[in-house]
């Protein structure tokens, strides 16, 4: 399901929580460890709390318009080849055109 850096993002925060939910270190303790602030590692608790949604992410429509995009993209630069061609046969074609 996840693959490179976002399922290293969400192991991470897994294990942070693990970390955190420890009784012997404070939140403060475990966040200073790990180089982030106390308010995130808290937050990600509290994700972590709801239960199946937590660090999955929130853009699932983004996700589809950059699909898209990339979609779009691949054919313009598909359709540019097109036209360099085109052009390139017709100067070619044509009197005074390309040598």
């Amino acid at each position: 399901m996840w693959h490179g850096k976002a399922a290293e993002r969400v192991f991470f925060k897994q294990v942070a929580v693990q970390m955190a939910g420890g009784a012997d270190r404070s939140f403060s303790d475990v966040a200073k460890d790990l180089g982030i602030h106390a308010n995130v590692l808290v937050r990600w608790c509290r994700e972590q709390e709801r239960g199946a949604r937590a660090f999955r992410g929130q853009d699932v429509a983004r996700d589809g318009e950059v699909a898209r995009l990339k979609r779009e993209l691949t054919r313009v630069k598909q359709e540019r080849v097109f036209f360099k061609d085109t052009v390139v046969f017709f100067a070619r074609n044509t009197p005074g055109g390309m040598p």
